[in-house]
């Protein structure tokens, strides 16, 4: 079998992924060594950013009701979000089976066929394909493929055999990880500290059942990813508590230790990785879901233009150079929330300066904006217009020419690069349309229509499919250099 693009993994990345791969016109298919999904909770929501993806994508409504958290926190140190001048609020108590169980269904009606059961055992690239060996249900077979990317978690098969450095820092000490049902647990959904640089959390997820997460600073980090008899959770969280949870049945366990993983880089050739697989760091506050969700949506639509000759291959390169950064982030902020959580008392003047600092102002709006992932800017060079770089407010309407409001997140839907233009018949939307095969060209007016302000007067924009402002007008630069470095050459050059 032959296809444009491999995914290896069918967790929330990899779907995620090969959805976007496939509304940018790539041929895909996924690999995933389990037989069937696992139906884990694991992590248990998702980032505001991640929210905004998926309203994008038009999946957010999928998932039915869904709980915002009100306070977020760093490290235990609580900020009122509500106070915030823009919405910063997550999603809460959401399964990660459900949102893996969505994006199977969207994957389905897209028409990317996801093949369980086969294990990855080594690839080969040359400059022109790359060749997987799996052993699946059938036996040892290869699939050739023009990319792979590596979606396969924080023990990647595709980082190792594809010959990826990511160094491992040195764990110092072990934590459990349990759904459990049969008894009444007390809530602690930010967790509880307990003296002598300990934590236990525990949160409610419906139906009987409860996540209960034990940081215990004596534990030794597991030697291996096997998960542990639900006996010794029960007795760690007695040892933390003095409450006995024995009596309780476990759905699964899980154990887990305190070191992180970063590639040096994210691509190598032909083969790439996203997700935990290029970032892994410990379960907290489904950061490190949040963070693999967006870098697969920063490499979806640019892959597919490079798989179906739309663009060149030096597009991927902005892949690492946009994402790794926040995935030095991700492992700097894992470890900081921490030790700020999980240190004794002797951490108590800093919790006490930080609580001061998030009590409104710049520093509280910094710190939720990094966590919620909504203040994420790339670098995309020359231009002045404060929006450069930064995702478009997706809820921002437009008044269109033909009558008729729309919201920012509707008119990302397909996946395709959006240019508005506010002026009936304007130079952008002009220029725009030798693009019009990859970029949709919007005429309309702001509502409401005065847009100074925070952003700045916005008389036309063009956003990336991942919903990122790579050029606006006044001061953006130069739109036909933004369209041709994002979306390619344009058909009149192609033409000639």
């Amino acid at each position: 079998m032959k296809a444009g693009v491999v995914v290896v993994g069918a967790g929330p990345v990899g779907l995620m992924l090969a959805g976007e791969l496939r509304l940018g016109g790539a041929d895909v298919a996924v690999y995933d060594r389990l037989p069937a999904p696992s139906g884990e909770s694991r992590a248990l929501g998702f980032t505001r950013r991640v929210a905004e993806v998926f309203d994008q994508r038009g999946l957010l409504a999928r998932f039915g009701e869904l709980r915002q958290g009100q306070q977020g926190h760093f490290g235990g140190v609580r900020i009122d979000l509500g106070a915030l001048p823009e919405s910063h609020h997550g999603v809460l108590g959401l399964p990660q089976s459900r949102t893996e169980s969505m994006l199977t269904e969207w994957l389905t009606e897209l028409g990317v066929p996801i093949h369980r059961g086969h294990t990855l055992v080594d690839l080969r690239q040359s400059a022109d394909e790359v060749v997987l060996t799996l052993d699946g249900p059938q036996g040892r077979h290869e699939v050739t493929t023009g990319y792979v990317v590596g979606c396969d978690g924080g023990r990647s098969t595709v980082r190792a055999v594809g010959g990826f450095d990511a160094p491992r820092t040195v764990p110092s000490r072990g934590m459990y990880m349990a759904d459990i049902t049969g008894v009444e647990v007390r809530q602690r959904p930010i967790g509880e500290r307990i003296p002598g640089g300990h934590m236990v959390l525990s949160v409610s997820l419906g139906d009987g059942y409860y996540r209960i997460l034990v940081h215990d600073k004596g534990l030794r980090p597991p030697a291996d990813a096997a998960p542990p008899a639900y006996a010794e959770v029960a007795d760690a969280w007695q040892r933390m508590t003095g409450e006995s949870l024995h009596g309780a049945t476990a759905r699964w366990t899980a154990a887990f230790d305190n070191s992180s993983v970063l590639a040096t880089e994210y691509r190598r050739g032909r083969v790439l990785l996203a997700g935990d697989a290029a970032h892994d760091t410990p379960p907290l506050a489904g950061w490190g879901l949040s963070t693999g969700i967006q870098d697969a949506v920063n490499l979806g639509w640019k892959l597919a233009a490079v798989a179906t000759g739309r663009a060149g291959d030096d597009l991927l390169d902005t892949y690492h150079a946009e994402r790794h950064p926040l995935g030095t982030q991700l492992v700097r902020n894992t470890h900081a929330a921490s030790q700020l959580y999980l240190s004794g008392d002797e951490m108590e003047p800093v919790r006490a300066v930080l609580r001061e600092l998030v009590d409104g102002g710049s520093a509280a709006r910094h710190l939720a904006g990094m966590v919620s992932g909504i203040t994420v800017r790339y670098d995309l060079g020359a231009g002045e217009h404060p929006l450069l770089g930064l995702r478009m407010p997706p809820d921002r309407e437009l008044e269109l020419v033909g009558g008729g409001r729309v919201r920012i997140a509707e008119l990302l839907r397909a996946g395709r690069g959006v240019l508005v233009d506010t002026e009936p018949e304007g130079a952008a939307a002009t220029l725009g349309a030798d693009w019009s095969d990859r970029v949709d060209v919007v005429s309309g007016a702001w509502v409401p229509a005065a847009t100074a302000g925070a952003d700045g007067p916005l008389d036309a924009v063009l956003i990336r499919p991942d919903g990122h402002v790579a050029w606006a007008s006044p001061g953006g630069g130069d739109l036909a250099d933004a369209l041709s470095r994002w979306f390619g050459a344009s058909r009149a050059v192609v033409a000639a």
